[in-house]
C-alpha cells in the first residue's frame, strides 16, 4: 500500500512498511525510510506505481480550471475529496483526488487552507481584490525584469530619472528600481555607482561625491532663507589702518592686523576680528542659519559658506572699507618685543589692504627677510610682525627651527583643471597669522574665564583634543587656555564666543549663562559637524589628487613607505595601499608604476618598480 502525504508544505509519496495506527513507517522511491504521523497521510493508493503517481496527478491537476473549481466549491469549509467528487461528477479515484488536492493547494488566492486537506473558497470580493493584487504584482515583476535588462545593456531606464540620488545614496530595497538595480549589479559584477556611471547617469564623478555629501547633510539644498541683519550702537572709529593676509580665494575675511608707533616709542599691534555677532544676536534668524550650518564647508574649487553672502559682505574685512570689528591692541616693547599690555575694544576699523598669499609669498619669505628686502607695500609692518611671531612662538615653548615643519598643500581648480602647490608650514606668512590668532584666542579665553563668563574652549591634555566649556590647557599649543573666537564668519563656535566677549567688554549680561543648554548643544553639534566637514574636504582632496594623476598623465611616481604597504606620493598628498610593494621599512622611498584609477571608489592600482636610493631622491 502506498500513501500521498504532506511534509514541509509539499506533497510526497511512499510505500507503507509498518502501520502503527497513529504513525506510519514509509519508504520513499529513493529507498529512504522515515516515520510520519498517520494524520499527515492524505490518501492511500495501489495504482499507478509509486514513481508514476505524482507526475500523473500533477498532469491531471494542470488540466483543472481553477475558476470552474472555485465555482464548484460550497461557501463553507470542505475537504479535497469532497470537491474532487463535485468537480469530476463521480467518486474520485486516487489520481483524481490527488489532482484536486494539488490544484487546491497551488491556488492560495482562490482557496484558503484550513487544515490538512481542508480548504475554504475565497469570498468573491476578497478574490477580486487578490486577483487585482496578483495582476499588479505580475506587471511590476515584468517592469522590474525589463529595467534589469536595460541596465545590463548599460541603458538607463526612464523610471530612474528622478530617483538617481535615492538609488545611489539611500536605496529603498522595497522599490522596483532598487530591486532591478541590484539584479543588474549581480549580473554585471559592478557596484551600483559603477553601473549607473556606465549607463551615463553620472556625467561627472566629482558631482557623484559632492551630491552624496549634499544628500546626507544638505537635504534641503545649500541656499539660504532671507536673513535680516540687526542694528547696533554707533561704534567709535579706530585711528589705525589695518591689512589682512588671506588666500586668494578667501571671501570671508575674518582677521586683519595693524601696526602703530606709540609716543613712548613702543609698538601697538592690533588684531582685528570681523564682528558678525553685532548684527546676528542670539536666536535671530541669522543665528539660526549659522547654528544649522555650524561651519563653512571647504573643498577644492568650491565651498559652502556658513552665512549668506549678504551677511558675509556686511561684515567681511574688505579692503577700502570701514568695518565693525572686535579688536585687541597689544603694546609691545620696541626693543625686547615683550607684550606689556592688552586692550580690547568693539569699534570700526579702516581696512586699507587685503594681502593675498599668491602675490605676497614671493616678497615676504625667509630669504627676503634675511636679505633685508623690504621694498614692497606693508613690508616694514610685516617684518615687525614676523619678529613678534617668533617671539610669541618661543614663549609658548615651541622651537623656532622650521626644518622639520610639515608641508601644506593648496588645491586650485580652474576650468576643471587642478593645480596642487605646496607651502611649508611655519613660513613667515603662516607663522604671523597663526601666532597672532593663538595670542588673541588665548588672551580672550583668559579674560572671559577671569570675568566669570562661560565660553567654548579647545583643550588638549594627554594628547587628547576636545571641546569644553571650562578653560583648560592646550598642551599642543603651549597655552593655559585656548578658545576659538578668530573666525566668526566661518565657525559658529567663534560667533558664540564673540557674543560673550562683546558682552564682557560692554559690561552687559552674557548671551549664554552658565549651564545654558544652548551653549552645550552648539559645542556638541559643532564638534560633530566640523569632523564631518573635514572628512569631506579630505575626501574631495583625494579625488582631485587622482584627477591630477590623470590630468598630468603620470605613468610613474615616487612614494615614501609609511608602514607595511601603505605609501604616500612625494609630490601630492595621496595616501594608498600598494599591494605589490615588498616588505620595506617605513621611510623607504620607492618608484611605482601608476595603473588604473577609479574616480568612484577613489582608488589607484600601482606596481612596484624599485627602491629609490638616498642620492637619487635628493
Amino acid at each position: 500500500m502506498n500513501i500521498l502525504y504532506e511534509e514541509d508544505g509539499s506533497f510526497k509519496v511512499g510505500s507503507i512498511m509498518v502501520d502503527n495506527t497513529t504513525s506510519l513507517q514509509v519508504e520513499s522511491q529513493s529507498g529512504k525510510r522515515s516515520k510520519i504521523k498517520a494524520a499527515n497521510a492524505m490518501l492511500r493508493f495501489t495504482q499507478p506505481s509509486l514513481s508514476e503517481f505524482l507526475p500523473q496527478a500533477e498532469q491531471l491537476a494542470n488540466g483543472i480550471e481553477v475558476d470552474f473549481l472555485w465555482e464548484c466549491c460550497p461557501p463553507e469549509e470542505f475537504g479535497f475529496e469532497q470537491i474532487a467528487a463535485e468537480y469530476f461528477g463521480h467518486a474520485p479515484n486516487p489520481l483524481e483526488a490527488a489532482a484536486a488536492l494539488i490544484r487546491l493547494h497551488g491556488a492560495p488566492i482562490y482557496f484558503h487552507k484550513k487544515g490538512k486537506g481542508r480548504y475554504r473558497a475565497a469570498p468573491p470580493d476578497v478574490l477580486k481584490a487578490a486577483l487585482a493584487g496578483a495582476e499588479k504584482k505580475r506587471q511590476q515583476l515584468a517592469l522590474q525584469e525589463h529595467m534589469t535588462g536595460q541596465l545590463t545593456r548599460f541603458e538607463l531606464p526612464a523610471e530612474f530619472a528622478d530617483k538617481l540620488l535615492q538609488l545611489l545614496y539611500k536605496p529603498d530595497r522595497n522599490t522596483l528600481e532598487t530591486k532591478a538595480l541590484e539584479a543588474a549589479c549581480a549580473a554585471t559584477h559592478l557596484s551600483a555607482a559603477h553601473l549607473l556611471h556606465r549607463c551615463g547617469a553620472l556625467p561627472s564623478t566629482q558631482d557623484y561625491h559632492l551630491n552624496r555629501f549634499l544628500f546626507e547633510h544638505f537635504p534641503k539644498g545649500t541656499g539660504f532663507p532671507p536673513v535680516e541683519i540687526g542694528t547696533w550702537e554707533e561704534l567709535p572709529l579706530a585711528g589705525a589702518n589695518a591689512f589682512s593676509i588671506d588666500d586668494a580665494t578667501t571671501t570671508e575675511i575674518d582677521d586683519a592686523f595693524s601696526v602703530e608707533k606709540l609716543p613712548n616709542g613702543n609698538w601697538r599691534i592690533g588684531v582685528h576680528i570681523a564682528a558678525p555677532a553685532l548684527g546676528l544676536p542670539r536666536d535671530s534668524d541669522g543665528d539660526k542659519v549659522a547654528a544649522g550650518r555650524l561651519s563653512t564647508v571647504y573643498m577644492p574649487g568650491n565651498k559652502i559658506t556658513m552665512l549668506p553672502d549678504s551677511v558675509v559682505q556686511a561684515f567681511t574685512l574688505c579692503a577700502d572699507s570701514v568695518c565693525p570689528a572686535l579688536s585687541m591692541y597689544n603694546e609691545v616693547d620696541a626693543e625686547t618685543l615683550e607684550i606689556l599690555s592688552h586692550e580690547s575694544r568693539v569699534e570700526r576699523i579702516h581696512i586699507a589692504a587685503n594681502l593675498r598669499h599668491d602675490t605676497l609669498e614671493p616678497l615676504f619669505n625667509e630669504e627676503t627677510l634675511a636679505a633685508g628686502k623690504l621694498d614692497y607695500p606693508w613690508a616694514a609692518e610685516l617684518a615687525l610682525l614676523w619678529q613678534l611671531a617668533q617671539k610669541l612662538e618661543a614663549l609658548r615653548g615651541k622651537p623656532s627651527d622650521n626644518s622639520t615643519q610639515q608641508v601644506d598643500y593648496n588645491f586650485n581648480v580652474e576650468n576643471d583643471r587642478i593645480s596642487i602647490t605646496t607651502r611649508r608650514r611655519g613660513s613667515p606668512i603662516d607663522k604671523v597669522v597663526s601666532e597672532l590668532m593663538i595670542l588673541v584666542n588665548s588672551e580672550w579665553g583668559r579674560h572671559i574665564a577671569a570675568h566669570g563668563f562661560v565660553a567654548i574652549y579647545r583643550t588638549q591634555q594627554g594628547g587628547k583634543v576636545k571641546m569644553s566649556t571650562v578653560a583648560a590647557p592646550h598642551q599642543g599649543l603651549g597655552v593655559a587656555q585656548y578658545m576659538w573666537s578668530s573666525s566668526p564668519l566661518r565657525r559658529y563656535v567663534d560667533m558664540v564666543n564673540q557674543r560673550q566677549i562683546i558682552a564682557m567688554l560692554s559690561g552687559g549680561e552674557p548671551a549664554y549663562a552658565k549651564n545654558d543648554t544652548a551653549l552645550y548643544a552648539a559645542m556638541r553639534d559643532f564638534d560633530t559637524m566640523y569632523g564631518i566637514y573635514n572628512d569631506f574636504q579630505r575626501h574631495m582632496e583625494r579625488y582631485w589628487c587622482l584627477r591630477w594623476l590623470q590630468q598630468e598623465k603620470i605613468e610613474q611616481a615616487e612614494a615614501v613607505v609609511l608602514r607595511e604597504n601603505l605609501v604616500k606620493l612625494t609630490d601630492i598628498p595621496l595616501v594608498f595601499r600598494a599591494s605589490s610593494l615588498p616588505e620595506l621599512p617605513g621611510g623607504t622611498r620607492v618608484r611605482l608604476a601608476i595603473g588604473d584609477i577609479d574616480l568612484i571608489d577613489l582608488d589607484v592600482q600601482t606596481r612596484f618598480i624599485e627602491k629609490v636610493d638616498d642620492e637619487e631622491a635628493a
